[in-house]
């Protein structure tokens, strides 16, 4: 019978260079790199790579920001390594962009924890602890030479508007990986085997312009409209967390754009906002509450020749929810794998989206696992060192550990 990971001790042959993985892991916070901005932070990741010795035809990096709607400057980074000794294809994964938040963060370390030295600014370890976790594997594979099967490492951009790298990443260049690894989140010890869908909507209000002082009775307010529509939101429910029958999800109002004067009825709002659900069909009963709380205010605000304003509603699919059995393999790996660091897997469940909901999605059954990071998109995110250290090992474990199939 072949001996399973989790009975396989780890070698202490095999431990990463850890304060060369915190050295990266300070070095990549501090380089800007916000959604479609990453290309500094993949130059980083690429010279890492090259100067460890990776050959320069291991090293893509495809068209995706060309399929995304925010453009941006490029596209993932793709990292490809034969095998060495014999296995299916393994695929480790890590986003490279940033919320705006965290624009102008200095990270330092505290008692055990990196933050930002900067207050007003979040730090960014959502997801340069992946980048730093799964970039310490491949430069220890490449500099020590360790034996692996088959592997590719996949950094991707555009993960916090809409993970638009993982949706239009280029599988070709994947090589068909069998396992498949994403680390991106809180504790390493949780396996993260499901994650919530999410729909995002833009919101066109258009009313009609007066002098607000001189005729205001003629004027339709937009914000008036939009103002209704959020407020019979909120009254029936179907904001923030949503709970109708024992179903389940969550709709936020996130952008609101209109206005140029007070002495202006204000003829136009735009308005961002999105729902969520691990239920699919549930996720679509709020958003036709969202559309119909719109079109009803629109409706109602009339102006004294009986006039009224209209909404366009344009909405997309950002990512579909994913469950994967608990006997999948990548789960069962990850779990060894944890276990075989001196630690105790949790399977868990994300109420956000995260790159694995594209890759499932498209033929790639993927787990995440956290790095560390605590309070993210917020003034207060903070990375555990030692969450982090774990996340090391566990990115060098699940590339390099025999037979995990």
């Amino acid at each position: 019978m072949k001996q399973s990971a989790s009975q396989t001790p780890w070698p202490a042959a095999c431990e990463p260079d850890l304060k060369r993985a915190e050295r990266l892991l300070l070095e990549l916070l501090a380089i800007p790199g916000q959604s479609g901005q990453e290309g500094a932070v993949a130059d980083y990741v690429v010279s890492q790579l090259r100067r460890a010795g990776a050959p320069a035809d291991a090293i893509r990096v495809d068209a995706a920001h060309r399929r995304s709607p925010h453009g941006g400057q490029q596209g993932n980074v793709i990292f490809r390594l034969p095998g060495t000794v014999p296995g299916p294809r393994r695929l480790l994964s890590a986003h490279l962009d940033t919320v705006p938040l965290c624009q102008g963060a200095r990270p330092v370390i505290r008692r055990g924890f990196v933050v930002s030295a900067n207050p007003s600014t979040a730090l960014g370890a959502d997801d340069r602890a992946g980048t730093a976790a799964i970039l310490t594997a491949a430069l220890e594979i490449l500099q020590r030479r360790l034996p692996h099967p088959p592997l590719v490492f996949l950094w991707t951009v555009q993960e916090e508007v809409g993970l638009h790298g993982a949706r239009h990443v280029h599988l070709a260049w994947l090589g068909k990986p069998r396992l498949a690894f994403n680390f991106d989140g809180g504790l390493p010890e949780h396996v993260t085997i499901a994650a919530t869908g999410g729909y995002r909507m833009d919101i066109r209000v258009r009313g009609l312009a007066s002098h607000a002082g001189v005729a205001p009775e003629h004027g339709v307010s937009a914000i008036a409209i939009a103002a209704l529509a959020i407020a019979q939101l909120q009254r029936e429910g179907w904001l923030g967390q949503v709970v109708k029958k024992g179903r389940s999800g969550t709709s936020n109002v996130g952008v609101i754009h209109g206005g140029e004067a007070t002495n202006v009825v204000t003829p136009e709002v735009q308005i961002q906002a999105e729902a969520r659900s691990h239920d699919p069909a549930f996720r679509r009963r709020i958003v036709a509450a969202i559309e119909r709380a719109f079109h009803r205010a629109a409706r109602s605000v009339k102006n004294v020749a009986g006039e009224c304003g209209s909404v366009e509603i344009r909405g997309r699919l950002d990512y579909e929810s994913f469950r994967l059995d608990e006997n999948e393999p990548s789960v069962a790996a990850a779990c060894e794998a944890v276990r075989a660091v001196g630690g105790e897997p949790t399977l868990a469940v994300s109420h956000g989206g995260l790159d694995a909901n594209w890759l499932t999605a498209r033929g790639i059954p993927t787990v995440s696992l956290g790095a560390g990071v605590a309070h993210a998109h917020t003034t207060q995110e903070r990375l555990d060192l030692n969450q982090f250290r774990q996340a090391c090992r566990i990115a060098l474990r699940l590339a390099t550990a025999p037979a995990m199939l």
